[in-house]
């Protein structure tokens, strides 16, 4: 029988902390922060989890060799086991994301559903996969920002609109996730130094761009521009650290370091966007994730 750690181990558990964050960025961007947005991050958790099951099962093989240690390839969870978990998971994404949004919802969830299996089946190990692992989180900010309602008639019209406010954090996050999803490829046999550091300029870049003040005004007060500041600046030490170690030592140790570093410190990255977007007690609700998360990686990789 196989057993729950197993497959929280499959499913990257701890890592799934980093995710609320991405529906709660959207939600405050395009001021529907309420009651639905912790179902709509219940959808997202489920349709992460169900993805990273989907991509143990895709790469049973490749883990044979590499990371024989992972739950397929060490015969503790069997290779129907995890493509049954990431269907049943997916499908129970897409209820929530329709129980709780409505058909608003579910024209982001389903994309994103697929765009997650695309990831895992075809486009993960060609030039493509940063850029469909980045269009999964930044749907996933959308998710957050999915208007309440059926999508009927000239409703259908309004969906685009009620999305656009929350693009920008969108295009951060997803941003984000292409630089870790491009450190990442150095994870099992190490990496050029000029990789971390590049990645390392975005991360900088990323949260400079963050911790400014919108172009169109900020949406609050001095605390709100406190707090975006000191949760991007956190974010960048927390991830930037373990970056320019990488540099110094481009080992797969440290490159696994800094993808670790990077998953669990996004949560200050989406705790600052929250506070950007005038909601800086969420922001920082968001950002005290990272030192639990941090202690969970520990002991379930989540990578």
């Amino acid at each position: 029988m196989t057993a729950l750690r197993d497959l929280l181990e499959l499913v990257r558990a701890p890592a799934a902390l980093s995710v609320p964050g991405d529906v709660a960025a959207g939600a405050a961007a395009g001021r529907a922060l309420g009651p639905r947005t912790a179902g709509l991050a219940c959808s997202s958790v489920c349709l992460y989890w169900a993805g990273m099951a989907a991509n143990d099962w895709a790469d049973r093989h490749l883990d044979a060799a590499e990371r024989p240690e992972r739950p397929i390839p060490s015969g503790r969870v069997s290779p129907g086991t995890a493509l049954g978990m990431a269907a049943g998971l997916t499908a129970a994404g897409l209820t929530i994301a329709g129980l709780t949004g409505g058909r608003r919802a579910l024209a982001v969830a389903a994309p994103l559903a697929a765009a997650i299996w695309a990831y895992d089946l075809a486009a993960k190990n060609t030039r493509a996969g940063p850029l469909v692992m980045a269009a999964c989180r930044g749907l996933d900010v959308l998710l957050g920002a999915t208007p309440r309602g059926a999508l009927r008639g000239s409703a259908a019209v309004t969906l685009p609109a009620a999305l656009t406010p929350a693009l920008p954090a969108a295009l951060t996050v997803a941003a984000h996730t292409y630089l870790l999803t491009a450190l990442s490829l150095g994870e099992t046999s190490g990496t050029a130094r000029h990789r971390p550091a590049a990645t390392l300029a975005g991360t900088v870049a990323l949260a400079a761009t963050t911790a400014c003040r919108p172009s169109g005004g900020d949406p609050g007060t001095a605390g709100v521009s406190a707090a975006r500041a000191v949760l991007a600046s956190w974010y960048a030490s927390q991830f930037g650290t373990p970056q320019a170690r990488a540099v110094a030592d481009p080992s797969p140790q440290r490159v696994r370091d800094a993808v670790t570093a990077g998953i669990v410190s996004l949560p200050a990255l989406q705790g600052a966007l929250v506070a950007r977007a005038g909601a800086p007690r969420i922001g920082l609700a968001l950002a005290a994730v990272v030192p639990p998360a941090r202690r969970l990686a520990r002991k379930l990789s989540p990578t």
